[in-house]
């Protein structure tokens, strides 16, 4: 389907997150890919938002920092995402976290207080660090729950 809007990377799709966090790829733009999403991922980010970002945003009152949001179908396999990804969808996000323990202390949260469909604690032996994998399905009604605390990434 075609985007019945013009891409504004400005656009607010809540009070604290614009459609350019969801978007923004250093290998997008390294090898000159348009990472726009179409009108229903830009409606399911702002699902993703509202339902989980936002009330994660609101109840910390620190910015929360998207390292990976929207991807399309040639970014995702660039990046070596699965071929069902939901950041494809508008789905998903990535979250930075400043520490292990602010991670832990979000993933808990998260659990007790969104209605979510995943949520990986994920962590990286290769690069030593880790990070929070969050989506949230357009039709909640499909959301899982399924929390996995020590999820190995590639």
């Amino acid at each position: 389907m075609n985007n019945p809007i013009i891409f504004n990377p400005e656009l607010r799709l809540t009070e604290h997150f614009k459609l350019g966090e969801f978007t923004k790829s250093i290998t997008a733009e390294r090898l000159g890919i348009s990472n726009e999403p179409g009108y229903e991922q830009m409606l399911a980010l702002r699902h993703l938002c509202r339902e989980v970002l936002e009330p994660l945003r609101q109840h910390y009152g620190k910015p929360i920092r998207v390292t990976s949001g929207f991807r399309c179908q040639l970014l995702n396999q660039k990046v070596g995402g699965v071929g069902n990804s939901q950041h494809q969808y508008g789905e998903a996000a990535d979250l930075s976290v400043p520490s292990e323990a602010v991670a832990r202390d979000w993933f808990q949260w998260l659990v007790k207080y969104t209605d979510f469909d995943q949520l990986l604690f994920e962590h990286s032996r290769r690069l030593g660090n880790c990070w929070l994998h969050i989506s949230c399905r357009w039709d909640s009604s499909k959301n899982r729950h399924q929390a996995i605390f020590n999820y190995q990434a590639r």
